[in-house]
């Protein structure tokens, strides 16, 4: 499912033109992004938690060449999803199989 589909989806849902469902759509994305990129963690009950986890610095390899390469610290964000939401998705699956 790609940012379209949800917009259409929403849009339909809700009875919003397509560009006011993207406005909005943007919105929300753009507002979690500068949410973990600052730092802070974001909590949608029921859906799940985004919040960023630093890596520590250490060596990594160059696949192609072999060649180490120090890889500085970083931060990565990360997704955990609600129990309910797991829950859900068991449900689903284990039925479509």
């Amino acid at each position: 499912m790609t940012k379209a589909d949800i917009v259409d989806e929403i849009s339909k849902a809700t009875g919003l033109t397509k560009i006011e469902t993207k406005a909005v759509v943007d919105g929300v994305f753009s507002s979690i992004i500068n949410a973990i990129a600052s730092g802070k963690r974001i909590e949608l009950r029921g859906f799940g938690v985004y919040k960023s986890k630093a890596r520590k610095p250490r060596m990594a390899r160059n696949p192609k060449t072999g060649e180490l390469v120090p890889l500085d610290k970083r931060f990565v964000p990360v997704f955990k999803p609600s129990p309910d939401f797991l829950e859900i998705v068991n449900k689903t699956m284990k039925e479509d199989k």
